[in-house]
């Protein structure tokens, strides 16, 4: 099952994340299928924390994907701000 989560990367209590369509049973910052987009938990207020392609995240869910509890939040909390 593929399944759309964060994977971690960045340094030691800085971290970065990037938003990946990956199998299930792969590691978390393993292989993955497609990067999808982005999230920085420490962005600055000139700076986007959060970038998704919107339009890959849709085909991802149309073909079966489910998102991570992380990533659903994330993605509910932007559509949020977006209206």
């Amino acid at each position: 099952m593929v399944v759309i989560r964060l994977a971690r990367g960045g340094a030691k209590k800085r971290p970065f994340y990037r938003i990946v369509a990956a199998d299930s049973r792969s590691r978390r910052d393993g292989r993955f299928i497609e990067r999808i987009g982005t999230y920085n938990p420490f962005a600055a207020e000139s700076e986007k924390g959060l970038s998704i392609a919107t339009d890959r995240l849709a085909y991802w869910q149309g073909v079966g994907a489910k998102l991570s509890p992380a990533v659903e939040r994330l993605v509910r909390e932007n559509s949020k701000q977006a209206a």
